[in-house]
């Protein structure tokens, strides 16, 4: 095994890729780049203010700013602060730009605004009148009992015509409804 290379003045390294790059990314990765033969690919889903968001293939050893490349950048305004874009990637992930880190179910490391690299929920608002037990059971604070509940509340009353209606559903109090707001619609 070697020695990692060094970082040979990194404040020294352009700001800008391009005209849209906005300084967000330096050109490539610094250091060695990533071999597909060491390992094969990696298969990530990059989610929120990027231009070209979905799943990527990238090769194993691949980092967060490699991804974000891949999916075309930060769109212009995205807060990316909180973003380790130096952090290897492993397969099956999700990275979240520009978007509140969500705590903890059983999913991807988000890799947005906050913390950086923590549990993540659902990238994007879930639907209520379209969710499945699965995708619902993402949201912190949901299990599979409590997303049924949202689920039957669905089929009992033709859907959901505002959030305020997920009050109304056996086991959500209102600190567990403050939570789940920002993080579903209609």
């Amino acid at each position: 095994m070697q020695a990692p290379e060094r970082v040979k003045d990194a404040a020294a390294a352009p700001a800008s890729s391009g005209p849209r790059g906005a300084g967000l990314f330096p050109g490539p990765s610094v250091g060695s780049p990533p071999t597909p033969a060491s390992g094969g690919r990696i298969v990530v889903d990059v989610s929120g203010k990027v231009r070209r968001p979905g799943i990527r293939h990238l090769p194993s050893g691949s980092r967060v700013a490699d991804a974000l490349r891949a999916a075309g950048g930060v769109r212009a305004g995205a807060d990316v602060t909180g973003l380790n874009r130096a952090r290897v990637l492993t397969d099956g992930e999700q990275i979240l730009v520009g978007l509140p880190a969500v705590q903890a179910a059983a999913g991807g490391t988000a890799g947005g605004s906050g913390s950086g690299a923590v549990r993540a929920g659902p990238a994007a608002p879930v639907s209520l009148s379209t969710a499945t037990v699965e995708q619902l059971d993402t949201l912190p604070g949901v299990g599979p009992v409590l997303a049924q509940h949202i689920v039957d509340y669905r089929t009992e009353h033709g859907g959901y015509r505002s959030v305020d209606e997920l009050r109304e559903v056996k086991g959500i109090g209102d600190r567990r409804f403050a939570d789940l707001r920002p993080l579903v619609r209609p």
